[in-house]
């Protein structure tokens, strides 16, 4: 079964230019700002293939996620702000059944905005968590997270002679899979326990979360696409995590050094022009 996806037009080009700054190996990502600015990145050591960094938001910067396919085929993209499909808004788990973006082989598009409909997006920019698209859901799941799972599409080699029609058999229940999706939901909504210790402990994610970062459902704009059939293979070949957080919160993570920077005292070897100075007023003739 064919997925549908979106392909954006106009934006999906061919570059030869190479960027720098950006994370990942099948595709490229690098989070930019409005003004021209790259949000900065800290890379996580992990023991598996999932490639996970930090990067320092501004608050009320709006951005804009920017991927370069370096592969020779078409990939489809599902990209997910704060654990919610930027194409349905719906709760992602990056599966190849959800919506995404496709991107011709080594072209390159931006995604800027909550797709409302085929020509308009909402811009997304850096907030508070309660002003955040997710929290509007009652989502905070994955709140401050920017994931981009890709999808190579599968290829096919036509034999000479005709075969059987039958189901392959990496075809998949769609409805089976949208049942699943939905019971993890509702898991994820089930009533917490009422006894002291678990509300305390609620009361601690709460209060850390209230100092991370959020993405918004900003100003609306225009952004064309159109729909096509895309065919997506059944493991993705990279997954990206970015979380970004303000300056303050990485501070406190240890994520970046911002302790002041330690007063050296005057070196009389080292930090003179070169010359003589003038001696003393009391010691001259």
């Amino acid at each position: 079964m064919k997925t549908i996806a979106i392909i954006i037009l106009a934006i999906v080009v061919c570059t030869a230019s190479a960027w720098a700054g950006v994370v990942g190996n099948a595709v490229e990502v690098r989070i930019v700002s409005d003004n021209g600015r790259m949000l900065p990145i800290y890379p996580v050591k992990t023991s598996s293939d999932v490639r996970k960094v930090y990067a320092e938001a501004i608050k009320g910067d709006h951005y804009r996620i920017e991927v370069k396919n370096r592969l020779n085929r078409r990939v489809g993209l599902v990209i997910a702000v704060d654990g919610r499909n930027i194409i349905s808004g719906t709760k992602s788990w990056l599966t190849n059944s959800e919506r995404m973006y496709i991107l011709e082989p080594y072209g390159s598009g931006e995604f800027a905005g909550w797709r409302t409909n085929q020509d308009r997006i909402n811009r997304f920019y850096f907030t508070d968590v309660p002003d955040s698209y997710a929290a509007a859901f009652g989502d905070k799941s994955a709140m401050g997270v920017i994931a981009v799972a890709v999808y190579p599409e599968v290829r096919r080699c036509w034999l000479p002679t005709p075969l059987p029609q039958t189901t392959p058999s990496y075809q998949r229940d769609q409805e089976g899979k949208g049942a699943d999706a939905a019971n993890k939901a509702q898991a994820d909504r089930a009533a917490p326990s009422a006894s002291g210790e678990r509300m305390k402990k609620n009361a601690a994610r709460l209060e850390q979360a209230m100092e991370s970062a959020g993405t918004g459902y900003g100003r609306d704009e225009y952004s064309p696409s159109q729909i096509v059939a895309f065919e997506p293979e059944k493991r993705a070949a990279e997954t990206i995590y970015v979380k970004y957080e303000w300056r303050s919160t990485l501070c406190k993570l240890g994520v970046i050094a911002c302790t002041r920077p330690h007063h050296h005292p005057h070196n009389r070897l080292w930090d003179n022009d070169g010359y003589a100075p003038p001696p003393p007023l009391g010691f001259r003739r």
